[in-house]
């Protein structure tokens, strides 16, 4: 009886520290941003130590994808995001792949062994993946030029027909005005 109290007394301690740590790696995801709601920023560094902040890209339609190097359909998906980048990089068009949790050289000769170009940024703290509630790999999702959250794709293995699809999509809708009508 004495040792059923000991380990339960050890679980209650491990759930209250993981809850109660902020920082932790094994923390919690929040709830993924709305679809219309502003994306959340954040910034990381990337493979050269540079910082960078999401809002950087504001103006562009941004695709925010969260993969790891061990993630087969990260990996499968990724020559279809570097032909999306390279037709559309001068009509507006950023990717923004976020890493988690691996260790820079590795994601770094990954990177240069397939020829990606795109932006590669390192969330060492699995942070932002977090914030983004991100469970599971890969979640790409779709950001427009004034910085909203506009689809989210999770676990699917994107295609290049389906990126430039949602690109020529956000690029072509129009902000919805409401108009106001007056009766006299």
């Amino acid at each position: 009886m004495k040792f059923l109290k000991i380990i339960l007394r050890v679980g209650v301690l491990c759930w209250v520290a993981l809850l109660v740590s902020e920082t932790s790696v094994l923390g919690m995801a929040s709830r993924p941003p709305a679809i219309g709601s502003p994306a959340p920023d954040f910034q990381l560094n990337d493979l050269h130590g540079k910082p960078r902040r999401l809002s950087q890209y504001r103006g562009k339609v941004v695709l925010l994808n969260f993969w790891a190097t061990w993630c087969k359909p990260c990996t499968k998906e990724m020559p279809a995001m570097e032909a999306a980048y390279n037709n559309l990089k001068d009509h507006g068009f950023e990717v923004v792949a976020v890493n988690e949790l691996e260790d820079r050289e590795r994601v770094r000769r990954h990177i240069q062994t397939h020829g990606h170009t795109f932006h590669v940024l390192m969330d060492h703290d699995n942070r932002v993946a977090n914030m983004y509630g991100v469970v599971g790999l890969p979640v790409s999702v779709f950001i427009d030029q004034e910085g909203r959250v506009q689809e989210f794709v999770k676990g699917g293995v994107l295609t290049q027909d389906k990126i430039q699809q949602t690109v020529a999509r956000l690029t072509t809708e129009q902000p919805k005005v409401r108009s106001k009508s007056h009766s006299n």
